[in-house]
């Protein structure tokens, strides 16, 4: 029998599909900025028993903030933070506009501020329990394209990376240094936080099962594989 999530995920990546053959963009945060970065781990303050959340390391980024539905910037919008570390085995974050409670930050808020909390509805597992990632700016940001662009080429842009284990606060483990835009601006690039997920935090309950189809229907739609890598162009230094 099919699992009621994948199901709902199955109709909801036809609706997904749908958008994306008739308007020939992506179905959702249809344009964004990309930027190059950089992923500093100086690791949890309360361990989880997860190496990229416990210990440091560094790594090259690509960080795609962008707003969801496409609607004018003077609206307010739920607002994206897709973060990729290239590689053989790459990982991708989605995170979306949420609260900051232990219970609103399982909620997706429209925003205008562009360094707003972010959070990972979607669950990930641990030898600690559940554990749900957010990312907040160390300043405001416009979240207008032309407007954030022209805010990144500035430089100084920085995000905050934290885990939340189960209904706990979240404990920052990482920043994420914007080290310059990517030209072109915003490239064909795909994530995937299910196949994806970072190291030791497989994505676990219901919206990764809802996920799995929506994720595969947009891709198809659109003729574009899956990349494992960095976005074809080159990044624009500061």
């Amino acid at each position: 029998m099919m699992d009621v999530f994948s199901g709902t995920g199955r109709v909801i990546a036809m609706g997904m599909a749908a958008v994306a053959r008739v308007t020939d963009t992506k179905p959702m945060h249809p344009s964004g900025v990309v930027s190059a970065a950089v992923l500093e781990r100086h690791g949890r303050a309360t361990p989880v028993g997860v190496p990229w959340l416990d210990e440091p390391g560094s790594d090259d980024a690509v960080l795609r903030l962008s707003r969801s539905f496409g609607l004018p910037s003077v609206l307010p919008d739920v607002l994206g933070f897709a973060l990729r570390v290239p590689g053989e085995r790459p990982v991708d974050l989605l995170l979306s506009t949420t609260g900051s409670g232990r219970w609103s930050r399982l909620v997706f808020l429209p925003r205008h501020d562009a360094g707003s909390t972010y959070g990972s509805v979607m669950a990930f597992s641990s030898p600690a329990g559940s554990v749900r990632l957010a990312a907040w700016a160390t300043a405001g940001l416009p979240s207008a394209p032309d407007e954030l662009a022209v805010r990144v080429a500035g430089g100084g842009v920085e995000f905050v990376l934290a885990a939340a284990v189960g209904t706990g606060d979240a404990e920052p483990f990482a920043r994420v240094r914007v080290t310059g835009l990517w030209a072109p601006l915003d490239p064909p690039l795909h994530f995937d936080a299910v196949r994806h997920a970072p190291p030791g935090l497989p994505a676990a309950g219901p919206i990764a099962r809802m996920r799995v189809p929506a994720y595969a229907a947009a891709r198809d739609a659109l003729g574009d594989p899956l990349g494992d890598g960095a976005p074809a162009g080159h990044a624009r230094p500061r």
